[in-house]
């Protein structure tokens, strides 16, 4: 009797750019520092002009959307994961992404 078993190619050096919303040098370190923290991240580097966070991870140990759930879970939208507005409201006044005069203020 022949028992076949199905298995599926997970990468353990996955690589992704995920779009995640910031402003400013205290972001980029409270969204890699979440990144990072997240099991199965090796590398994560967001850049703050195009704020474009670039990820290598263990597919095996964790999948995109738990990244972006702990990127949200500190107050950072992504697409796809928005942060609750508590999350949102813990973040310095100088992070306040949403607020156009903030975002403004960061382009000078």
């Amino acid at each position: 009797m022949l028992v076949g078993t199905a298995s599926f190619a997970q990468n353990k050096n996955a690589k992704a750019t995920i779009e995640v919303d910031g402003v400013c040098m205290m972001c980029k370190t409270r969204i890699e520092k979440a990144s990072i923290k997240t099991k199965g991240v090796k590398h994560a580097d967001w850049n703050v002009k195009t704020q474009e966070l670039k990820l290598i991870f263990d597919e095996p140990k964790n999948s995109l959307k738990e990244i972006k759930k702990k990127i949200a879970a500190v107050g950072h939208d992504t697409k796809e994961i928005k942060a609750t507005e508590e999350a949102y409201n813990s973040v310095d006044p100088c992070c306040k992404y949403r607020d156009e005069q903030v975002v403004k203020d960061h382009e000078n």
